[in-house]
């Protein structure tokens, strides 16, 4: 059977890239909003008998979500042999159980909606938390990939003498395989969180990396706090302009411009949420999921 790759229209331009790089047709969807706020969807592209694979990156996934559960099913409904998701980023993680009495167990109700749709999920650094893997969320064959090799390669590729520098304890293990990776040392930074634009962070003894550029690596860049207080502190202690790396390039208003106010000589990201920073491209780790899984399915394994 074949396969066809489809996106809602602001997914368009990662969505072709992964079917340039699969080798796999790109198929046609036209959607527009009523003016009540209603979405209307069209695929112009035959399903029937096509393994359908599916390209949403779900930043701002509260404009995403639904449309893209429509795209799903109308795929089905057209005969599609199986549908499959590819979501560079995947929102909705961070609220994995019930801090305070009343609330909703959000990443649950995600996962529960979107695995009615599709067969399976290829994903990149998913923010697991307490959750032990993404199978326990997420109840259909998946696949994560890892940006740290990426990451090293750029790091070994573009920065002088680095010295890469975690955000805090709970990245530390992460950190510590892009610095192997890219044979740097390490330092990991303290931090504590007193709400969500709220940040302290303190640095361990750095003096002995004055001559090394330091490269403050995070998974999520949102409301960039941690990294501009990371940033302020690596300045405070002497060291050069450091250079800032994400996977995920969410970047709440005004939070680019704090960076680079803070003094970050260089900010780099992913193109899993397509932003101006993108320098990394992960969509070859990406497609590389997709065929394992897909190969995993055809086969009958789980």
């Amino acid at each position: 059977m074949s396969a066809v790759v489809l996106a809602l229209p602001d997914g368009d331009v990662l969505g072709r890239r992964v079917s340039d790089l699969a080798r796999i047709q790109y198929g046609e969807v036209a959607s527009r909003r009523f003016p009540d706020g209603e979405t209307y969807l069209r695929v112009a592209t035959a399903c029937a008998q096509q393994h359908v694979v599916l390209v949403c990156t779900l930043d701002r996934p509260d404009e995403k979500i639904l449309p893209l559960v429509f795209l799903a099913d109308a795929a089905r409904d057209l005969g599609a042999a199986s549908v499959g998701l590819v979501a560079p980023y995947l929102a909705y993680m961070r609220q994995d159980r019930r801090f305070q009495p009343g609330e909703a167990v959000t990443s649950r109700t995600v996962a529960g909606l979107l695995a009615r749709y599709v067969d399976w999920l290829v994903t990149m650094d998913p923010h697991l938390h307490r959750y032990h893997s993404l199978g326990e969320l997420y109840g259909v064959p998946n696949r994560i990939v890892h940006a740290a090799p990426a990451l090293a390669g750029w790091i070994a590729a573009h920065v002088d003498r680095p010295v890469v520098v975690g955000p805090d304890e709970e990245s530390a293990q992460w950190v510590q395989d892009v610095a192997d990776r890219a044979h740097a040392p390490c330092v990991v930074m303290r931090k504590t969180r007193h709400g969500d634009r709220d940040v302290e962070v303190s640095a361990p003894d750095v003096r002995a990396y004055h001559t090394h550029t330091p490269v403050v690596v995070d998974d999520i860049v949102s409301s960039a706090r941690t990294m501009v207080e990371t940033v302020k502190q690596l300045a405070g202690a002497g060291l050069r302009a450091p250079v800032c790396l994400g996977v995920h390039a969410l970047f709440s208003t005004g939070a680019e411009q704090a960076l680079r106010q803070a003094g970050a000589a260089q900010i780099v990201t992913t193109n899993s949420v397509l932003h101006a920073t993108n320098r990394i491209d992960i969509v070859p780790m990406l497609v590389s999921g997709i065929h394992d899984v897909m190969n995993e399915g055809r086969s009958g394994g789980q």
